[in-house]
C-alpha cells in the first residue's frame, strides 16, 4: 500500500531534487462588515487584517492591523492568531495555534471567515544547499528561497526581494551579486526610504552643477556609479509615484539623464530592488505603478519570516554565537535549554532581532535568557513613550533594550559598591566587557 501524503512534506524526486508539496486553502468572509472578501493562499501563508498589505484585507475597525494567519504545515493547515487584540476564534474557544479540520468558519473581529482546505497542492523546487552567502537556513522555504536566489545570481535579470525587515534582503542580494558574472563590479546601495524625492532623483541619476540650490558641483548618480555591477534599491515600495516613470523609463532602456543635462548617458547596471510592502496590493491601491512592478518583479523572490522557519533559529543562533565568542564552544553558553527557549519565541524583528539577543547573550552570560526574552516581550507591549513613536520599530526596540541594559549594570555595580571585579563575577563576562560596557552607558565602576 502507498504511503498517506502529508497535507505538507518535502518529496524527493530523484537523489539530487527535492520537492516541497505544499497544502493551499481558500478563505472567504461569509458574514459580517466585510462579507464578499477573499483570497487564496499563495505560498503557504495567508494573513488576514487590517493592513493594506495583509493578503485577506479587512475594513472591520475591531480586527488588527495584522490579526491571523493560516500555515501550510506538516500536521495540515495551522491557524495562528497574531497577537490580534480581540482574539481568534473557532466555535466560541479562543485560538492561539490550532491545526484546522478540512472546513472551518473562524471569527475575526465581526467578521465570520470561512476556511477551505482545497486537494491540490503547489509543489515548490528545494536547493540541496542550506546556505546562499551569509543567508542560512535548513528549513524548506529557506530552501526554496535559496533555489530562486541560485537562479537569480546565473542570470542578468531584475529581482524583486520581498519580505519583512530583518528577514536579510541585503544579505540576499549582495550574495546574488558575489555568484554572478558582475561580481567584479561595484555593488551599490540606495534605500529609496531614507531621503526626500528631490534629493533621491539626484541620489539615483546624479545632476550637473547648478541643477538646483545647492548643487556646486557635478555629481556621478548611484546608476552611473554601478555601471558593470549591480545597483540594489532598498525599500524600493517608498520610492514616490512622481520618480517611479523615470525608473521605468530606466529600466526599459537602461538610459539616465542627470538633473541639470540634456544628454542621454547608457550604462550597463543589475537592478535587485527589495521591499517589506506588498507591491502587489500597492498596484492595486494605484500607489505603485503596475508596469514597474512587474518590470522589477522579472525574478521575485520571498524571504521567509523567521516564524515560519522555527527549525532554523537554534542553527542560526549558534553561527552567530561561534562569531561572536570564536574561542568559545557556542553550545556551552547556548545550551539546549536556551536554544529551545529562543525557539518558541515569535521573533517579530525576524533575524535582526535574534542577532540582538545572541549578542546581549555573549556580552551579559550572567542574565537568564528568560530575562532577555521578556524584556523583548515587554519591549513590544508596552505603551511607547511619545518620543518612541516618531521612531522606527527597530530604532524604538533598540532603544528600549539600551535602557535595559543600564538598569541591569546600575543594579549590578549597586550591590555590589562599584567594584568592577565583584560585579563582572557575578555577570559572569570579563571585567574587559564589563569596563565597556560602563562606559558605553557613562557609568561609574572601580
Amino acid at each position: 500500500m502507498a504511503a498517506k501524503l502529508l497535507p505538507t512534506e518535502v518529496v524527493r524526486r530523484s537523489e539530487n531534487v527535492e520537492t516541497w508539496l505544499l497544502q493551499q486553502a481558500h478563505a472567504k468572509v461569509t458574514r459580517g462588515p466585510d462579507k464578499g472578501r477573499e483570497a487564496t493562499m499563495q505560498g503557504g501563508r495567508l494573513v488576514m487584517g487590517t493592513d493594506p498589505e495583509c493578503d485577506l484585507v479587512l475594513t472591520d475597525t475591531s480586527a488588527s492591523r495584522r490579526h491571523c494567519e493560516l500555515a501550510a504545515e506538516p500536521s495540515g493547515l495551522v491557524l495562528r492568531d497574531l497577537g490580534s487584540t480581540n482574539g481568534t476564534f473557532v466555535a466560541d474557544l479562543r485560538i492561539e495555534k490550532a491545526t484546522l479540520p478540512p472546513q472551518t468558519i473562524l471569527v475575526v473581529g465581526r467578521n465570520q471567515v470561512t476556511v477551505c482546505v482545497q486537494h491540490e497542492r503547489e509543489e515548490r523546487p528545494l536547493s540541496r544547499h542550506e546556505r546562499f552567502g551569509e543567508l542560512l537556513g535548513r528549513s524548506p522555504a529557506m530552501r526554496h528561497a535559496f533555489n530562486l536566489l541560485d537562479a537569480a545570481a546565473q542570470s542578468d535579470s531584475t529581482v524583486l526581494l520581498e519580505g519583512e525587515s530583518g528577514t536579510g534582503k541585503e544579505l540576499a542580494a549582495r550574495a546574488i551579486h558575489a555568484r554572478s558574472t558582475r561580481s567584479e563590479g561595484p555593488f551599490v546601495v540606495v534605500d529609496c526610504g531614507a531621503m526626500a524625492p528631490t534629493l533621491l532623483e539626484s541620489e539615483l541619476f546624479g545632476h550637473e552643477k547648478g541643477a538646483f540650490t545647492g548643487a556646486t558641483i557635478t555629481r556621478e548618480g548611484a546608476l552611473a556609479a554601478a555601471h558593470r555591477g549591480t545597483l540594489f534599491l532598498d525599500e524600493v515600495g517608498e520610492l514616490e509615484l512622481s520618480l517611479q516613470p523615470k525608473l521605468l523609463r530606466f529600466l526599459e532602456r537602461r538610459e539616465l539623464r542627470p538633473l541639470g543635462s540634456n544628454t542621454l548617458k547608457t550604462v550597463d547596471v543589475r537592478v535587485v530592488a527589495a521591499t517589506h510592502r506588498r507591491l502587489e496590493q500597492m498596484t492595486a491601491a494605484k500607489s505603485f505603478r503596475e508596469d514597474l512592478y512587474y518590470r522589477l518583479a522579472v525574478i521575485r523572490v520571498r524571504l521567509p519570516a523567521l516564524r515560519e522557519r522555527p527549525e532554523d533559529i537554534a542553527m542560526l543562533a549558534l553561527a552567530m554565537a561561534a562569531k561572536l565568542r570564536p574561542h568559545l564552544d557556542p553550545q556551552r553558553w547556548l545550551d539546549e535549554a536556551t536554544l529551545t527557549m529562543l525557539g518558541g519565541y515569535a521573533w517579530p524583528g525576524n533575524v535582526r532581532e535574534l542577532r540582538n539577543v545572541v549578542e546581549r547573550l555573549a556580552a551579559l552570560p550572567g542574565v537568564s535568557p528568560e530575562t532577555l526574552l521578556r524584556s523583548e516581550k515587554s519591549s513590544e507591549s508596552a505603551p511607547l513613550e511619545p518620543a518612541l513613536a516618531t521612531r522606527s520599530y527597530h530604532e524604538a526596540k533598540d532603544q528600549v533594550l539600551e535602557r535595559f541594559e543600564r538598569d541591569y549594570l546600575t543594579a549590578l555595580l549597586k550591590r555590589e559598591q562599584g567594584v568592577v571585579v565583584r560585579a563582572a563575577e557575578v555577570a559572569g563576562v570579563p571585567r574587559q566587557t564589563l569596563f565597556r560596557l560602563i562606559k558605553k552607558h557613562g557609568l561609574k565602576g572601580e
